[in-house]
């Protein structure tokens, strides 16, 4: 497979300008598209230079771990790449690397969508049986949005909670907050500053569009997102090697911060990062918009009561059903746009059931209020078994994962 041209993204790609052919807006901060079925996810391989994840290259992950691929990455919800090639190479020939992934703690509560990188992370994890760098950018949140530097810190603490809660193995996992990392770790901090040297003004701006309104915390925070991407930014983990490269299971509006980062990692003698990307969960009034933590009735939050989830499904969830019972028995539903069978794509792990549900549905034959409690009755256990995990999570657990240590692995 060939290497995207990174060095040509980072300097010659404005991210966030979508006025040429009304394309689909994806960038770090914000995803909108004007299409019911949402978001182009093959123009937007394109437009960003990765490469689709394909059936061949699925066949061969499942020929090297020797396990049936996750329905996250048989499904097409992690559709796109950046070397992952690279990393089954590396396993094949048993050389080590790690796994990373992270999230802006902007609410006290994550929303079901923040679980997809996780869930699939977990499994990465078991499967590959390799260390994990979770990393918690308050700082960015404080900077982006209306929080206290003090608030934004406490949600991160927060949302470990529900990162924690997800399962993962503690001696194997390192999670951080930037805010306080950054004041802990010399050898991050010089990470960074090289990674800031190395990067000018406007390819900064080219890359993610800044403005000359921006503050300089903004210019300055993609160094610390790519730092993690880089061995040498954890020594007490991998020995002080700086030699050893990362798999990123992200959603692809952060791929930017990483085109940046592959760019940057040659000239300072560092691997360049492998990336998975995934799709967006849509809002549940429909695909335009991707799930958000700041509007309530486009969400289903890890917190969300059983009534409140099926009130939320049922009043808000789009329907690509008919507008009568007649016209639907009659044309069919529309499972592209169906909110409902979209959730259950992501969640419902059967698929025999999954395949059978829509077939039901795009006949007519299955109605869209039972296509709804399918999934109302799904999420309200996803839900409700979170919740009783996440109570098992103290602080004192929190903070042993938050303790730079020396991780449990092979090399």
């Amino acid at each position: 497979m060939t290497e995207t041209n990174d060095t040509v993204e980072c300097n010659d790609s404005k991210i966030n300008d979508s006025s040429a052919n009304d394309e689909d807006i994806v960038n770090p901060w914000d995803v909108r598209s004007s299409s019911a079925a949402g978001v182009d996810y093959d123009k937007l391989i394109k437009r960003f230079g990765s490469s689709k994840l394909d059936a061949d290259l699925l066949e061969r992950f499942q020929k090297v771990t020797g396990k049936p691929v996750h329905h996250l990455l048989k499904r097409g919800i992690f559709f796109s790449h950046r070397d992952l090639n690279v990393i089954l190479d590396r396993h094949e020939k048993r050389q080590p690397f790690f796994l990373y992934t992270g999230r802006g703690p902007s609410s006290e509560s994550m929303h079901l969508g923040h679980l997809i990188p996780f869930i699939l992370t977990k499994w990465l994890q078991e499967t590959f049986d390799v260390p994990l760098i979770i990393q918690l950018t308050d700082d960015e949140k404080f900077l982006w949005k209306d929080l206290s530097i003090e608030e934004a810190n406490r949600l991160a603490y927060e949302n470990a909670k529900d990162i924690i809660a997800c399962g993962f193995d503690e001696s194997k996992t390192f999670i951080f907050s930037d805010i306080d990392y950054i004041g802990q770790s010399s050898d991050f901090y010089k990470v960074i500053c090289r990674i800031q040297k190395s990067v000018t003004f406007n390819q900064a701006r080219g890359i993610f569009g800044f403005s000359d309104t921006d503050c300089i915390g903004k210019i300055s925070f993609p160094a610390i997102q790519a730092a993690t991407s880089f061995s040498a930014s954890f020594p007490f983990i991998f020995n002080k090697r700086s030699d050893i490269p990362c798999l990123i299971p992200c959603a692809i509006d952060q791929d930017p911060y990483f085109r940046m980062t592959r760019d940057v990692a040659p000239r300072l003698n560092y691997q360049k990062p492998a990336l998975i990307h995934s799709t967006f969960i849509p809002s549940l009034q429909g695909a335009q918009t991707k799930m958000s933590g700041s509007d309530p009735n486009s969400s289903i939050y890890l917190t969300d009561t059983a009534k409140q989830i099926k009130t939320k499904i049922n009043k808000y969830a789009f329907s690509g059903g008919g507008d009568s019972v007649e016209e639907h028995k009659l044309k069919g539903g529309n499972c592209e746009i169906d909110v409902s069978y979209q959730y259950l794509k992501y969640f419902l792990e059967d698929d025999k059931r999954l395949s059978e549900i829509y077939r039901t549905y795009t006949s007519g034959e299955l109605l869209t209020g039972h296509l709804k409690k399918e999934l109302i009755d799904l999420v309200q256990v996803i839900v409700e078994n979170h919740q009783k995990k996440r109570k098992e999570v103290s602080d004192d657990v929190v903070k042993r994962f938050m303790t730079p240590r020396k991780l449990n692995f092979s090399f």
